[in-house]
């Protein structure tokens, strides 16, 4: 089975629009605005209001100018986009320096830019930002003006309570910022993992639409190959001049040896055509073929059973996740390496078991999941994860339910369990169907 590189579906870099960013600063100093207009008009607090105002002022001012100079819809590399980011860390912090520093409510903004980060731009720059939103919450904690409030009953707050606000500000930019992170990248990971999917089985019906070709091909040059052969061969005993009938002959056999090569290709495609139907046990044998010279020795056991053996259609889904299980097993497996079937009225079931070392606990519950850790084998390392992630994907998209497990001690190694509800597994599906 052919392998696909888990880093050929990774992001190197992840960009945010220009506009993304512009929309929240735009939101920011909307509510800014509307903050300080509340604090000074509704409620009639002192507010240092020409610096506040000119703090905002040129965000607007800054917001403004981005949208001359640059396309909004331009993707900005992931310095640009940390680089704002950060200016709207300090931005805030100026804010804070003239209403209060940690005393204010709206302290706790300092995790905005931070998760905005930890969901778009790699780890090095969101733990940039959150060092330099925790130094400036640090900074505030001395530095600050009087928060607005009643000047006839002004509010005090006691330094083991804004030790208490700085506290938990850290650990929540620490502890969101972590948690968003790797929520995103499991999502992006996931993401890549069903695209490597999809072009598995786009290959698959790639190949097999060229198999279809070179049949439909053949079965159309055959006619007048078999004219020319017919011709040459009645001119050849016709003709007198020897040179002339040694040329007809070399036709004749020439236009045999394309017959002959157009009739391999049509048997070669027999067995591939997209709608063909096969046994369970020629379908177990086809994905079993490949993997019997590696030294393994592997041993297909059928159990025959009152009910009829299904018949499916030849899907590459199926093929391509049973290959793949098998390639594993072929692996991992010291010498042996069982493939046994059986079957009833209702249910189609394969176990694919090795005689290797098994899967460790820690994650068997987990396999399947994308670019998961392989086993290890004694001489070599790898990744037991991208490859096992498509194949359970192909085999669950065609009914199958897919489980894994390892063999009761003191016997050792691993064990699959694929098993499909024989309606469904003879219910005949296109490649097309498989895919959507």
């Amino acid at each position: 089975m052919t392998e696909i590189a888990a880093s050929d579906f990774r992001h190197a870099q992840r960009h945010i629009r220009l506009d993304t960013i512009l929309r929240l600063r735009w939101l920011a100093v909307l509510g800014q605005l509307a903050a300080i207009f509340i604090v000074a008009q509704g409620l009639e607090f002192n507010v240092e209001i020409v610096p506040c105002v000119s703090i905002i002022a040129l965000s607007a001012a800054l917001n403004l100018a981005l949208q001359t100079a640059a396309n909004p819809m331009q993707r900005l590399e992931p310095m640009q986009a940390a680089g704002l980011l950060a200016l709207n860390i300090v931005e805030l912090a100026g804010l804070l320096f003239f209403t209060g520093g940690l005393q204010n409510p709206f302290s706790f903004l300092f995790l905005a830019p931070v998760l905005i980060s930890a969901t778009a731009l790699p780890a090095r720059f969101t733990f940039g930002l959150g060092v330099l939103a925790v130094a400036c919450a640090s900074i505030l904690f001395f530095f600050h003006l009087p928060l607005p409030w009643d000047a006839d009953d002004p509010l005090v707050l006691p330094p083991i309570y804004l030790v208490g606000i700085w506290l938990s500000i850290a650990l929540a930019i620490g502890v969101t910022s972590l948690y968003s992170f790797q929520v995103t990248e499991e999502a992006r990971k996931l993401a890549d993992a069903l695209a490597a999917t999809e072009l598995v089985l786009t290959r698959e019906q790639h190949l097999t639409q060229l198999d279809g070709l070179a049949a439909a091909a053949a079965h159309e040059l055959g006619t007048p190959l078999a004219t020319i052969f017919l011709i040459s061969r009645e001119l050849e005993k016709t003709v007198k001049d020897a040179s002339i009938a040694a040329d007809l002959k070399t036709l004749r056999e020439q236009t045999q040896r394309c017959r002959d090569i157009l009739s391999k290709i049509t048997q070669l495609s027999s067995t591939g055509a997209p709608f063909d139907h096969m046994k369970l046990s020629e379908l177990i044998e086809e994905v079993v073929a490949p993997h019997r010279d590696f030294g393994v020795d592997i041993k297909v056991r059928i159990a025959i059973t009152a009910a009829a053996e299904p018949v499916g259609s030849r899907n590459p889904a199926i093929l391509y996740g049973v290959g793949n299980i098998v390639e594993n097993a072929v692996d991992f497996a010291r010498t042996t390496v069982e493939v046994n079937a059986w079957w009833n009225n209702d249910t189609i079931e394969l176990l694919i078991s090795d005689d290797g070392p098994g899967i460790p606990p820690d994650i068997l519950n987990r396999i399947g999941e994308p670019y998961l850790s392989r086993r290890r084998t004694q001489d070599e390392g790898g990744g037991l994860g991208l490859g096992v992630f498509i194949a359970r994907t192909l085999l669950e998209r065609t009914g199958a339910k897919v489980s894994f497990t390892n063999r009761v001690f003191p016997e050792h190694g691993a064990v699959v369990q694929i098993a499909w509800p024989r309606q469904r597994f003879e219910a005949i599906e296109t490649l097309e169907e498989t895919i959507g």
